[in-house]
């Protein structure tokens, strides 16, 4: 089974201090892929992923984290669930942040994100992240520029933490047009089984789509750290999306080469009768 190779896939690592511009990632690329080909190597990533995995829980002392924020229907639902398909759910954890309760308004911006951080041997998802205090805070007006600028650097300082503390963070910006969006929008109103995901809200939030853009370029730009990347994802096509994003997750976990512990007892003294 091949090694992962997240370079043979469009997914763009930001790179720290280098300008970028999210208009110059081509949300159609799915190169060098054809679907055929990129679903059979999907299925043998979930295979190393699912083995890695019950390494990383046996072992107990590392973590992985995986962040995901996209636009509305960028789709982070359907990408965690293709991601994580075979994998024994008793070690993932998976968050999702809604808008603050009262409780969680009461306390600083990352209270409520750091109770959901994975523990020692568990993979943790974020469907949504603490990103959304310097996206959706911003793009509303709810926050000054001082204050969002503030948080990327408390946002780099936990991360650094998490990572000191033998927690693997990458983090996945699902990168689509907003010609796919409207599509995937109409797709939920003419669905009676997905309605349910539609909000009247959503097209209030569509109309803010280039204000949403500038906030996403400049806190992927702010908080792509050597430790901890982010990385844009053609989002457009979902064959081309999942591949991207397994490929990085199975490279990441074979660098942590998580190893089950060895027995502390005499194996060859024990007879099963």
């Amino acid at each position: 089974m091949a090694a992962a190779n997240p370079s043979a896939t469009p997914a763009v690592r930001v790179q720290p201090g280098i300008p970028f511009r999210l208009a110059d990632i081509d949300p159609d690329n799915v190169k060098p892929f054809s679907k055929k080909k990129a679903e059979k190597r999907v299925e043998e990533l979930r295979l190393q992923i699912s083995d890695y995995q019950e390494n990383l829980y046996a072992e107990h002392r590392q973590s992985l984290l995986l962040v995901f924020q996209a636009i509305d229907t960028g789709g982070k639902d359907g990408t965690i669930r293709n991601l994580l398909t075979g994998v024994n759910p008793a070690g993932v954890e998976v968050a999702a942040f809604k808008t603050p309760s009262k409780e969680e308004l009461d306390h600083d911006f990352l209270w409520r994100i750091h109770q959901h951080t994975p523990g020692r041997g568990h993979i943790g998802v974020f469907n949504r992240s603490h990103y959304e205090d310097v996206l959706v805070t911003r793009v509303h007006g709810l926050i000054e520029p001082h204050t969002w600028q503030q948080r990327y650097l408390d946002i780099n300082n936990f991360e650094q933490l998490l990572t000191r503390n033998g927690t693997r963070v990458l983090k996945f910006f699902l990168h689509i047009s907003k010609e796919e969006q409207a599509e995937r929008l109409q797709a939920r109103l003419d669905n009676p089984k997905k309605r349910w995901k539609f909000e009247p809200a959503d097209l209030q939030e569509r109309k803010l789509w280039d204000a949403y853009q500038i906030a996403f370029q400049e806190a992927l730009a702010a908080c792509s750290t050597p430790e901890c990347p982010w990385y844009v994802i053609p989002a457009n096509h979902k064959w081309a999306r999942d591949l991207a994003i397994a490929e990085i997750v199975a490279a990441a976990l074979a660098d942590m080469n998580p190893q089950p512990p060895t027995a502390t007892f005499d194996v060859a003294a024990q007879v099963v009768e």
